[in-house]
């Protein structure tokens, strides 16, 4: 892979090259990316979306929205200082080109700020509820009229797959979405390939899949325009990610393993004791003991070993990043860069009771158990009225709950897979609240 095509300022439905000297800099194509992120409606919707905490009342806890933030912020450092160094070793980049340190902040910003965007209410579990129903619930009866690749495209429902979809999907007036330059779209792109071979290798981009069926066409241009490197022989489409996701990656990987953390002990699930114990290998370099004993709040000591912790992690994903710059390009980096961590170690320790005492809390657990109870009778309703609308079948109920959903999703002259895929994509779309809400009226809770 080259640095020249990977930076394309292209976007869907372009008939020519766009160049870089030739932006206007005061609104470079690529900082037009992150503004129509943050206007659009699936961004504001994180505002209410679980980050760790379903549901939660207090103010401690991140949402979506919030965590989207924080990574970009992350993401804009580590893309910038990594650009800084690109451009040493590629000159032309800048001098024949006219890139500059801050198109790769402005990049890595963007595709960070969308990472979370295709995330269903109720955390990793409203995946997990998605899939389940297709699988478990009355969802598999479907099974027989879908392609073994649909039927995983629903089966495995995956955020990062919505995500493209939410940020590329064509609609009648709108086409190709947002229309995003195809470097963030590609940055955005953690794991380049569809949902089978499900995990063929341990290379970190077959972890999950990044887009559906019904996005190949899309993502396909992509990768060509990009000049993503091709990962597999076979019919399977599969190729060698973006090397600015690697980036992404560790913003996000930086900022959850942290803040998450820090989320635990101001909602008194972990001791501030671990804060210092955990943490002080992070910052031991750089802390300044006077100032930290000086703080008298527990809020304030926090804010300090946090910005300390984050500042140390960015500096080394960097240094792993330029250290293995050739084998990203080359597509053979396998892991993340904070797997190469020289604090790997100490990240791993965060974690095992981040999940113990946080992922694992009572409170969590219990919640998320209602969060598959919702998901699922949601989907049941949706999916019912609508398949039922295309066999001509549709009762009095069904049309009246077509008409609760927004006209977008009421199409069924298409195939089945893609009505399924829409009424998942649509409670997708919800809102922790909206979600619980329209449960209540489906229960009639809310009379």
């Amino acid at each position: 892979m080259n640095w020249e095509e990977l930076l394309s300022l292209k976007r869907y439905g372009d008939k020519s090259k766009r160049l870089r000297k030739e932006q206007d800099d005061t609104r470079l194509g690529f900082e037009v990316d992150y503004d129509r992120i943050i206007f659009s409606a699936a961004f504001r919707s994180l505002q209410d979306k679980t980050q760790v905490i379903p549901l939660s009342k207090t103010d401690f806890v991140h949402t979506r929205l919030t965590h989207s933030l924080e990574v970009s912020v992350v993401g804009r450092s580590l893309g910038r200082i990594a650009g800084k160094k690109i451009l040493a070793k590629h000159p032309h980049l800048q001098e024949t080109l006219g890139y500059r340190f801050n198109d790769f902040g402005a990049i890595v910003a963007a595709a960070a700020l969308a990472h979370d965007i295709g995330n269903p209410p109720f955390g990793h579990s409203g995946e997990k509820a998605i899939g389940e129903y297709f699988k478990n619930g009355n969802g598999k009866q479907y099974r027989s009229v879908l392609s073994e690749v649909e039927y995983q495209d629903l089966v495995d429902f995956e955020g990062n797959a919505n995500g493209f979809r939410l940020l590329t999907q064509s609609r009648e007036g709108v086409e190709g979405g947002l229309r995003l330059s195809y470097a963030t779209l590609g940055t955005f792109m953690k794991y380049p390939k569809e949902s089978l071979p499900k995990r063929p290798t341990s290379h970190i981009a077959d972890k999950k899949f990044g887009f559906f069926q019904s996005g190949k066409e899309t993502f396909e241009e992509m990768a060509d325009v990009l000049g993503l490197l091709s990962r597999n022989n076979h019919a399977e489409v599969s190729f060698a990610r973006h090397p600015l996701t690697y980036l992404m990656e560790a913003a996000d990987d930086i900022c959850y393993t942290i803040i998450d953390f820090e989320d635990g002990i101001n909602l008194g699930l972990i001791s501030e004791d671990y804060a210092l114990e955990y943490l002080i290998k992070l910052v031991q370099d750089n802390i300044n003991t006077k100032k930290y004993n000086s703080l008298v709040y527990q809020e304030d000591r926090l804010s300090y070993l946090r910005a300390l912790a984050i500042n140390t992690l960015i500096t080394d994903a960097i240094t792993v990043f330029d250290a293995n710059e050739n084998k990203i390009l080359n597509g053979t980096f396998s892991t993340s860069l904070l797997d190469q961590s020289r604090y790997q170690a100490q990240i791993q320790d965060i974690i095992r009771l981040s999940v113990d005492k946080i992922y694992r809390s009572h409170e969590v657990i219990e919640k998320e158990i209602a969060g598959y109870r919702i998901i699922s009778d949601i989907l049941e309703v949706y999916t019912n009225a609508l398949i039922r609308k295309k066999e001509h079948k549709a009762s009095n109920y069904d049309t009246l709950m077509l008409r609760t959903l927004p006209e977008f999703y009421r199409n069924t002259e298409i195939t089945v897979y893609n009505i399924l895929l829409n009424a998942c994509c649509y409670v997708a779309s919800l809102s922790d609240s909206a979600a619980v809400h329209i449960h209540n009226k489906i229960t009639g809770k809310s009379l």
